[in-house]
């Protein structure tokens, strides 16, 4: 099989790809490179490797158009860059899948990396039950606040990707991807946050919505969500979540374990949730057992384990 990874230089993106290379696939590979290009781990691949602005329809003419499986997973993400720039973000991701749409081929099947964000004003408003399943309503509390950008783009991505489909016949998948975190995810997420923080030794500890709840998914255990999903043909023109039901834990218990794990005992100073967080988050994972049969196969801790030790050997960079 041919597969094309549209922001593959990035997290989840470099260990799909690393995965569809083990199990055999040709892959391609296309970025902006808008973390940068200086990436040893991304030439270890040795695959062909594509610059390309996907905001640009003209960009798509020099890319290969003769992949099976096409996963887009190009995006603004991460609630420094939302909060920061949400212009960027609602423009960027839209014309990135509606580009994406335009160019794909009806033979080719697509998957669309959506987010849990959908959820964050339903279960705020407490509306949404918790863990959620993928057919409750999706609400936007305040479309003027920054930090639903990225929510809404992906939103509208999931609506572009649904009707495109339909119109022009190709098969699509969209994943709803639920606190995926793990090695190479940059330092604007919880987890690496954390770990980065406990590597410089912080002393006082700060600790953000230590009671907030989340069930945090290994990069893992979402590649191999994803590759399931992709084989299974009922899994076709479905929105589906990605995660990790197993376990829920607070940020305060997160926090716990991440020192632990650093060897580091500072006094902690704990401080509210950013603003907009949500309380918990849980994904509902009856469709995706049904779909493919899968289950999270990588525990908390050892998955917080080798995301920690692999941003301590990365830290200075």
């Amino acid at each position: 099989m041919k597969a094309l990874v549209l922001g593959g230089a990035g997290f989840i993106g470099l260990h799909l790809t690393r995965r569809l290379l083990a199990d055999g696939h040709r892959v391609a590979i296309v970025d902006d490179f808008s973390r940068g290009r200086d990436d040893p781990e991304l030439a270890a691949l040795d695959v062909p490797v594509h610059s390309a602005d996907l905001t640009d329809p003209a960009a798509f003419a020099a890319l290969p158009d003769d992949a099976d499986h096409v996963y887009l997973l190009a995006a603004v993400v991460g609630v420094r860059n939302v909060e920061r720039d949400p212009e960027r973000v609602v423009r960027v991701n839209t014309l990135a899948v509606l580009n994406t749409l335009a160019w794909l081929k009806p033979h080719q099947r697509l998957f669309f990396a959506s987010t849990s964000e959908a959820y964050a004003g339903g279960v705020t408003r407490g509306v949404v039950p918790v863990p959620t399943p993928e057919d409750v309503p999706l609400l936007v509390e305040d479309v003027t606040a920054p930090r639903f950008a990225y929510g809404i783009s992906k939103m509208l991505g999931e609506a572009a990707v649904v009707h495109s489909a339909r119109a022009k016949g190709f098969s699509a998948v969209i994943g709803r991807f639920h606190n995926v975190y793990g090695p190479r995810m940059g330092a604007d997420h919880v987890i690496p946050e954390l770990c980065l923080r406990a590597i410089r030794r912080e002393d006082p500890f700060r600790v953000y919505g230590s009671d907030q709840f989340r069930a945090f998914c290994h990069v893992d255990d979402a590649v191999e969500a994803m590759v399931r999903l992709m084989a299974a043909e009922r899994a076709a023109d479905r929105i589906v979540h990605i995660g990790n039901d197993s376990v829920e834990t607070n940020i305060g218990e997160l926090t716990e374990l991440v020192l632990k794990i650093a060897g580091h005992d500072p006094v902690l100073d704990r401080e509210p949730a950013p603003a907009g967080s949500v309380r918990r988050r849980c994904p509902d994972l009856a469709l995706l057992r049904e779909l493919t049969g899968f289950e999270p196969g990588v525990s908390l801790e050892d998955g917080v384990r080798r995301t920690f030790a692999w941003y301590r050997d990365h830290h200075s960079a």
